[in-house]
């Protein structure tokens, strides 16, 4: 045990045995070396309330909720502090918080119950008391897992769940909260397996069913999460969370005209329902419809001020531009110290790009780079680890494995896979393409990446992919391909090909070329600072932690090229490289040049891409909905006084 796990151990066995002063004084003394310490300011604040230093308490806390904006501990600390001043709404509210960011604790949940009992709430009391009831009546191990999960120690809270589940193999809970614990780390085989036994064995438990709901839909298996929400619809059609819940599934399926008549009988019920009218706004987006769209962000901005993710969605739009209100509205709720995680994300994303259209540049990448900050704390992207997974595919899929593996039987030619980075084009030319009456456009499908996944094997730390490839015979190479042609069918339209725009499957190329020989491959490809800095500016849903980082963001641009050369090398003429800046040159000649590749005639309707009426769900949405422009070309330059990290990272390649 270092020196400042045992002075955070004593400071814990002072408050333990009501020895305030001391605990504050061994708290303080961490923090003299490390200001931030979360744990240190944690016991610094419950020290000083016991003290009744109500105010060097809430200072405290204020530096804590600003370190951590989602440690429950730190607000059910706020909601005693709260409590002991007399301040019984603010107690509520810092209780409801404390159980949103951790619903294990008990105490948040008994002491809310008491203060709505005496404030005549008693719906609401009862709530909270059954909540309280229902954790007293876990066993001890699983509150620790929660605690442990929702505290971001999913290692730990795994090896207890596994532990549990071991000695009692059905328990419903448990392997739900290991299901959740399989979320968190990426493990989506097994999360889906467990929450589909545990639905099995408690049809009724809805938490099971609205987890497994949500996991589906993670997973992009539309059809079955929207059976699953149909189910639940089908047992109170009057519930608005019953009703939301199958509102965003019918969205995911594209029955768009379903999800807003289910939103409008929420909205109906609930009518400043924030996260209903942000959904609705997306499904707009998604559709075209700008004009409703931004009215249903402002709605719930009316609805809810620091509702960080609307404002993000209006940024987010590309095309939107912040009145001056709304700018100083979007500062004031930032600079609130009692905000949540990522309503703050959203709010510094969003502050960016408002600056950014004021050409108010060193204020703009401020925000941009706080945003990324919180990010890449949440994230712990290990920018070592994902340069050798590259390394090992250079170093496995070598011109003999191909060559060794070249007499896979599959004639499919269905997929064009449009891969490289994330905000190099690749939406661009997907709608490109998708324009062309044999060609239907898709989403980022996950399947290649689960596909890869299922072959690292279940064993922690040992993974066999890719060096698995080198002990699969053509069958199974053609078996795995024909999964993956039966699982894509559901995103079709009934044309003979169809896109996948997962940018992220390039690291798995190797993998396509094997299983699908006859397959479309397209590198989408932008100029490396521009691609780069728009990564930067971009808050992504999930999946390219990469991007939260200049250095993180240029090593992996460096990496991505890298790769692409070995591909290059060892499968020559395979890939496709379209340059996006070749795209905005010469439209119609890169057009047949794509078209040409994969063998289909040239149509017009290409060249009008911006007319056609398609879902578009990525960041580009707005932007592929207009004629060609290059306003996207050197959007790095102002910005070029901060961006000495990435260059430097990018080197020869900037």
């Amino acid at each position: 045990m270092d020196r400042r796990d045992q002075t955070l151990k004593d400071a814990q066995e002072a408050l333990q045995a009501n020895a305030f002063e001391r605990g504050l004084a061994l708290a303080e003394a961490i923090l003299a070396d490390v200001p931030n310490d979360a744990e240190a300011l944690y016991i610094a604040a419950v020290a000083n309330r016991y003290l009744a230093r109500h105010q060097d308490a809430q200072d405290y806390l204020d530096r804590l909720h600003s370190q951590i904006p989602e440690y429950g501990r730190a607000w059910q600390e706020a909601g005693h502090l709260a409590r002991a001043t007399g301040d019984t709404e603010q107690a509520i509210e810092a209780y409801g918080r404390a159980v949103r960011f951790n619903p294990a604790l008990a105490a948040s949940w008994r002491a809310q119950a008491e203060l709505l009992e005496a404030a005549g709430r008693m719906g609401e009391a009862t709530t909270a008391r059954n909540q309280e009831r229902r954790l007293l009546a876990l066993p001890k191990e699983l509150i620790a897992v929660t605690h442990h999960l929702h505290e971001g120690r999913p290692l730990r809270a795994e090896e207890i769940c596994r532990h549990f589940l071991r000695r009692i193999p059905k328990h419903v809970e448990a392997m739900r909260l290991l299901a959740q614990i399989g979320l968190r780390l990426g493990i989506l085989d097994d999360a889906e397996f467990l929450l589909e036994s545990a639905a099995a064995f408690e049809p009724d438990n809805i938490q099971v069913r609205l987890d497994y709901i949500d996991l589906l839909r993670k997973r992009q298996k539309f059809a079955r999460s929207c059976e699953q929400a149909e189910a639940l619809y089908k047992r109170d059609p009057d519930s608005p969370l019953f009703q939301s819940h199958l509102a965003i599934e019918s969205m995911q399926t594209g029955n768009y005209d379903r999800a807003f008549e289910l939103f409008d009988s929420v909205l109906a019920r609930l009518p400043g329902d924030p996260a209903t009218l942000t959904s609705r706004g997306h499904a707009l987006k998604t559709v075209g419809d700008q004009e409703r769209a931004v009215a249903s962000y402002r709605a719930a901005i009316a609805a809810r001020p620091g509702h960080g993710d609307a404002y993000y969605a209006l940024a987010n739009l590309k095309t939107y531009r912040f009145t001056e209100a709304e700018l100083a509205a979007m500062q004031g709720q930032a600079a609130r110290t009692d905000i949540g995680f990522m309503d703050r994300v959203h709010l510094a994303f969003a502050l960016g790009k408002a600056f950014e259209d004021r050409a108010e540049h060193a204020q703009s990448f401020r925000f941009y780079e706080l945003g990324n900050d919180l990010k890449r704390r949440q994230t712990g992207y290990d920018a070592d680890r994902m340069t050798a997974e590259m390394d090992a595919q250079k170093k496995v899929c070598t011109s003999e494995l191909f060559e060794s593996k070249a007499n896979v039987d599959s004639r499919v030619r269905d997929p064009i896979f449009i891969l490289g980075l994330p905000r190099a084009g690749s939406t661009l030319l997907e709608q490109i393409l998708a324009s062309h009456s044999q060609i239907d456009g898709t989403l980022e499908l996950p399947n290649i990446l689960a596909l890869a996944h299922k072959l690292r094997g279940r064993k922690a730390g040992k993974s066999r992919y890719p060096e698995v490839l080198h002990d699969l015979d053509a069958d199974q190479f053609a078996e795995i391909g024909d999964r993956y042609i039966e699982d894509t069918r559901i995103h079709r339209q009934g044309a003979p090909f169809f896109i996948d725009k997962m940018p992220n499957n390039f690291r798995h190329i190797g993998l396509i070329h094997l299983i699908l020989p006859n397959a479309t491959i397209i590198d989408a490809r932008r100029d490396a600072m521009d691609c780069c800095f728009s990564g930067f500016k971009q808050l992504f849903a999930e999946g390219q932690d990469f991007t939260y980082g200049l250095t993180e963001i240029g090593r992996y641009y460096r990496d991505y090229v890298g790769l692409m050369d070995h591909w290059d090398s060892v499968l020559p003429g395979r890939v496709l490289r379209v340059n996006h800046e070749d795209v905005l040159d010469d439209l119609e000649g890169q057009t047949r040049r794509m078209l040409d590749h994969i063998g289909l005639p040239f149509e017009e309707s290409c060249l009008d891409f911006h007319r056609t009426e398609r879902a578009v769900r990525t960041a580009s949405s707005e932007q592929v909905r207009r004629p060609l422009n290059r306003s996207g070309q050197g959007a790095w330059k102002p910005y070029a006084p901060w961006l000495s990290k990435l260059e430097k990272e990018l080197g020869a390649i900037a």
